[in-house]
């Protein structure tokens, strides 16, 4: 099916889920036609009024059963889990389900190129994103990170580059979607409060590549032993990109720049002088970028252009403040332990931020990153004894009760050279209503302490 037969017109269609993909793909369903509902089970939305003087209906405050029944297409939002139970009732039943991406991919007219993995992605996407558009192309960049998908899918035509992140969320409700160039960064364990196991993850993950066609790209990172298992048996031609197995990558760092391997030697694309993020795992996904942008027709000095003032996304090692001889770093979107790790690895005499609402894997793997890197542990959150226990034989842990308390013993431990980094390892939603508000709130401290 293409995009210009795939149709919803006089379709009842029922989108759960009134965030910010629920809000747009119920948008774009009204536009194409459809008799839209949108429930959620928060009582009230700030679009209530814009999206009731669409014709979409509204269902706030709890789900009725009767409309999942009764739609034609039920779409979802990627913050709500497919096992709830009023929609495997109406799985059950026989109506058709999908979510938010697979909705307004299906309308696309120009190549996808989509980023999928466990850490980097939004980063990794924002940089393709830049070099694509430094090289002159039409792109979009949407997904998980910005803008839904579907709130692009009216500027979308055949000259378009989208750039999109995927999620594991977004994609497990995938039917359809076909990247022209997909990406793994990595894998490890995360989630695993939504996944049923560890399997149910990576199976979401994999279904990045699900409809590729063999004259499609992969790009799959040769650093990530976990990327290449399961990416061993796909279809589309495989592009690997490394900066510690480079023998193994196509595209690799190393000698001052990052080099394309090919049949007749090896080609420059990029100097490392124009990178300016900090850390081994931000080289990673640089490394990809320069490999996905340069698939997609990135030449010449665009790929340095793309880069060139870019320092890192908000809340991603993001540069907070300093007093005295002190750094304060916040990775708040480091909610995951290998994450977190990567994070550690990059300073040295850290004291780490560690807690929150825990989501899956094994503190203890934090284990060798404190070893080599770190001075102390302020655990947080609902998680904070979890991480004293796996972590107090290894560096001194205190437990603060709020993050305020957190960032000054932080500070006490770290003085006088030493770095505070939050690096969570876990979700925020014990504290805080997401990663960015708790980013916010931990430059808000830092800001006290630097101005003191």
């Amino acid at each position: 099916m293409t995009a210009t037969d795939f149709s919803v017109d006089g379709m009842r269609v029922l989108v759960v889920g009134a965030a910010r993909s629920g809000v747009a793909a119920a948008r774009l369903l009204a536009r194409r036609g459809a008799v839209t509902t949108l429930t959620d089970r928060k009582a009230a939305i700030p679009e209530a009024t814009e999206l009731t003087a669409l014709g979409i209906t509204l269902e706030l405050g709890a789900h009725v059963v009767s409309s999942f029944e009764a739609a034609d297409l039920i779409v979802m939002s990627p913050g709500v889990p497919l096992d709830v139970p009023e929609v495997v009732r109406a799985r059950a039943a026989g109506v058709r389900i999908i979510g938010e991406l697979e909705l307004a991919s299906r309308w696309l007219r120009g190549p996808i190129v989509a980023i999928t993995g466990t850490k980097g992605k939004s980063t990794t996407t924002t940089l393709v994103g830049r070099m694509l558009a430094a090289s002159g192309r039409h792109v979009l960049v949407g997904g998980n990170i910005g803008i839904p998908v579907s709130a692009q899918v009216d500027e979308s035509t055949a000259d378009t580059v989208h750039v999109i992140e995927a999620s594991s969320f977004q994609l497990e409700s995938t039917e359809t979607f076909r990247p022209w160039i997909a990406a793994l960064l990595n894998f490890s364990a995360d989630h695993l409060d939504r996944h049923r196991d560890e399997a149910a993850y990576a199976a979401a993950k994999v279904r990045i590549f699900a409809n590729q066609h063999a004259r499609d790209w992969a790009v799959i990172n040769a650093d990530s032993a976990e990327a290449g298992r399961l990416s061993s048996n796909i279809l589309p031609q495989v592009v690997r990109y490394a900066v510690e197995h480079t023998a193994e990558a196509e595209v690799h760092a190393s000698r001052g720049f990052v080099w394309h391997r090919t049949s007749e030697g090896e080609v420059p694309l990029l100097p490392l002088a124009a990178v300016e993020l900090a850390g081994r795992h931000m080289l990673s996904n640089v490394v990809a970028a320069t490999a996905i942008s340069h698939l997609a027709g990135a030449r010449g000095d665009s790929l340095a252009r793309g880069l060139h003032g870019f320092t890192g996304l908000e809340h991603v090692m993001e540069p907070a403040g300093t007093r005295g001889g002190v750094r304060f770093i916040n990775d708040s979107k480091a909610t995951n332990v290998d994450a977190a790790a990567r994070s550690i690895e990059s300073f040295d005499k850290v004291v780490a931020i560690v807690g929150g609402r825990y989501k899956g894997g094994d503190f203890s793997g934090l284990v060798p990153a404190l070893r080599g890197h770190g001075r102390a542990v302020v655990a947080i959150g609902e998680a904070r004894s979890m991480v004293r226990q796996a972590l107090a034989d290894v560096v001194p842990v205190e437990e603060a009760d709020t993050l305020a308390d957190a960032v000054r013993r932080a500070w006490d431990l770290a003085v006088p050279d030493g770095v505070v980094l939050l690096a969570p390892a876990c979700a925020s939603f014990d504290m805080f209503a997401d990663y960015a508000e708790r980013g916010r709130r931990f430059k808000e401290e830092v800001a006290l302490i630097v101005k003191a």
